[in-house]
């Protein structure tokens, strides 16, 4: 029988910080593979296999697509590429974002969880909003083990809270447990992967295979979840409703992916983008009603000038009120809605 040897770790703010002290405490001879996403600017390189070598004793690196898994070694993904795994290999694509991000927690925890079931141990960390509950799902429906950091010690607590909410944990633990914690689990062997209904395997499958750069359209994600009314506030496709136990998701039929949480502070984002856009309308048309008011005047033309420069305050005055609703536009997400002091 199998052993629990494929271990995901999903973080975002503050992770940095708690995955060198995980990493430290894990032994020289530690017998399973890790695979981090952590969320970080696509802009620029990552230090964070060469920060996590340093700080433990395990080999640490930015995986390669096609590189063959191997345990005892911490992988990385790379930034502005999706890491999934399957057929123990790792595979780095460049598929759309889910939850804003390239790489996703969600859709390495999902790949991992399809591929290798019950051999999977899932952990979430310290992070905002709430990548990484959907993958948790994935990983607890097909068999694995899900442990949260705890929430109480996180320095941002959104994320192990969020899959504290909606996926059934076997561990929450503080990170200083969480080495041992590790070091006795993957001596356990596991049964045979879960079986999954037909639509889930479908649905799962087009999931894995959407990040991995397969089209969404070709693989029929808009027939695989109930059609809404939503747009994708990435390019303004369609988007379909997925349900997985209580969490509601959202999917475009181009491969964008968000939680009903993430979808919601990425709409009022747009709003308030929306906003400076009109702002900006509005003043070109001051300047041009202005300018064609002056060409008038030149001309000798007072009525038509008179009649532009009065149009052009009036303009004026409409783009100081879309100005003052821009300020007052709020960025919203479920903890901003029921926290909004904090």
């Amino acid at each position: 029988m199998a052993k629990r040897n494929i271990i995901v770790i999903g973080a975002s703010a503050g992770g940095v910080y708690v995955l060198k002290d995980l990493v430290a405490a894990l032994p020289a001879d530690f017998g399973a593979a890790i695979f981090v996403v952590l969320h970080v600017s696509p802009h620029s390189p990552s230090y964070l296999p060469e920060i996590l070598a340093h700080a433990g004793k395990l080999t640490v690196s930015h995986p390669i697509d096609g590189e063959l898994v191997r345990p005892g070694h911490i992988y990385v993904a790379p930034p502005d590429h999706h890491m999934l795994v399957e057929y123990d290999q790792v595979v780095v694509k460049k598929g759309p974002k889910e939850n804003r991000f390239r790489p996703s927690i969600d859709a390495l925890f999902r790949s991992a969880a399809y591929t290798y079931g019950p051999r999977v141990i899932g952990i979430v960390l310290t992070g905002l909003l709430d990548d990484g509950t959907s993958g948790m799902w994935s990983v607890k429906r097909l068999g694995g083990l899900t442990i949260v950091q705890e929430p109480d010690e996180a320095m941002y607590s959104s994320m192990p809270d969020s899959v504290l909410n909606n996926v059934e944990v076997d561990y929450r633990v503080s990170v200083a447990q969480m080495a041992t914690l590790l070091t006795e689990l993957i001596q356990e062997t596991v049964a045979d992967k879960s079986d999954l209904l037909p639509e889930e395997q479908e649905l799962m499958e087009a999931e894995v295979n959407i990040a991995a750069q397969d089209s969404a359209f070709e693989q029929g994600i808009i027939d695989l979840g109930e059609l809404t009314p939503l747009t994708c506030p990435e390019c303004s496709g369609a988007l379909v409703s997925i349900k997985e136990g209580k969490l509601i998701r959202y999917r475009c039929h181009t491969g964008h992916a968000f939680t009903a949480n993430t979808l919601l502070a990425e709409t009022t984002k747009v709003v308030e983008e929306s906003f400076w856009k009109a702002i900006r309308s509005l003043e070109e048309t001051v300047i041009l009603l202005e300018q064609s008011g002056k060409q008038f005047a030149e001309g000798g033309n007072m009525e038509a000038a008179e009649q532009f420069l009065s149009k052009a305050q009036e303009t004026r005055k409409r783009a100081q009120l879309a100005h003052d609703f821009a300020f007052r536009q709020e960025q919203l997400s479920k903890e901003s809605v029921l926290l909004p002091d904090k």
